[in-house]
């Protein structure tokens, strides 16, 4: 079968037992689904940091990283904290799959496997992902990036776009724990915080309460010089940068001739070194790269 085919999803086994890791192999293959073995908790959070992984089974006593680490790992991670992970272990006593939840599991087996229970549980996560998946990128495409905290801090979800944005913050858990805190008693849609970062700004707004125990956040980049980011990003002069800013912003030639004090013609002689040098083909196309380069649909508020 082609392992390419986006219908398949690929499945990831942490294990340090060889027989446990042959048998899943063996198994989820055998189930349609593509399987990624790794021998140790640091070599499956290496192969997630690769990407194109859909669901996470770890064992849960491993030497060096055991399974609450790396599932606590994923969890405080931005980019991989949607993956829904399943433990499998022999142990069964309560404190212990009370552990795996609280490192943020969503299910939990024991051995010896039960394929077909196990087959059963991944369906029904993989479901679960999915719509929830889906649900996020709806929220992306219309430039609401949006992310969620328990009243600790822990992250509970967010949009693809959000934990991008999230995942270059250098001291996200520390920032993380500070957001919870100080959304007790904040005024909804508020800025609760900024954080510079080397090229734009993020703004953080509570929007309110999604869950009991949920805090509900939006995340807004702004550029601090959107003329200089499209400068280097397309290879312009100065002035060219500027009129493409314009144009990203729905501008007419001749508004922007009155903005920036020049002529029309001059506008569009400059917008014709745009398309030449950039490539565009037309001003659509100008101005929805200009835009997404910019993050424009998320930043509004960029200085003019």
């Amino acid at each position: 079968m082609d392992e390419t085919a986006p219908s398949r999803p690929v499945i990831l086994v942490i294990d340090d037992d060889p027989a446990s890791l042959g048998l899943m192999d063996r198994e989820l293959c055998r189930l349609g689904y593509i399987v990624r073995l790794a021998a140790s908790g640091q070599t499956g959070l290496d192969i997630l940091a690769r990407g194109g992984i859909d669901l996470v089974l770890v064992d849960a006593c491993m030497p060096g990283l055991d399974g609450w680490a790396v599932c606590e790992r994923i969890t405080a991670d931005p980019l991989l904290s949607r993956l829904p992970v399943i433990f499998m272990t022999g142990l069964t006593e309560t404190r212990h799959v009370l552990r795996a939840f609280e490192s943020g599991a969503v299910d939990y087996v024991t051995k010896p496997f039960n394929i077909a229970e196990i087959a059963a549980r991944l369906e029904i996560r993989l479901g679960a992902a999915r719509r929830m998946a889906f649900a996020h990128a709806a929220l992306d495409r219309a430039g609401r990036f949006f992310f969620a905290l328990d009243r600790s801090g822990k992250l509970v979800w967010a949009t693809p776009q959000a934990a991008e944005l999230l995942h270059d913050i250098p001291d996200w858990p520390g920032l993380a724990e500070t957001l919870a805190r100080s959304a007790t008693g904040a005024t909804s849609g508020g800025i609760l915080r900024r954080q510079a970062l080397a090229s734009h700004d993020l703004d953080f707004r509570i929007v309110g309460e999604s869950a009991p125990d949920e805090l509900l956040f939006k995340v807004e980049r702004t550029v601090r010089n959107p003329a200089s980011a499209l400068q280097t990003a397309f290879n312009l002069s100065a002035r060219e940068a500027e009129v493409l800013l314009w144009i990203a912003r729905g501008k007419t030639s001749r508004d922007i001739a009155q903005i920036l004090g020049i002529s029309s013609r001059t506008i569009d002689k400059h917008t014709e070194q745009i398309y030449n040098k950039a490539g565009f083909s037309s001003r659509a196309s100008a101005a929805a790269a200009a835009a997404l380069h910019l993050d424009m649909r998320s930043a509004r508020s960029i200085d003019t």
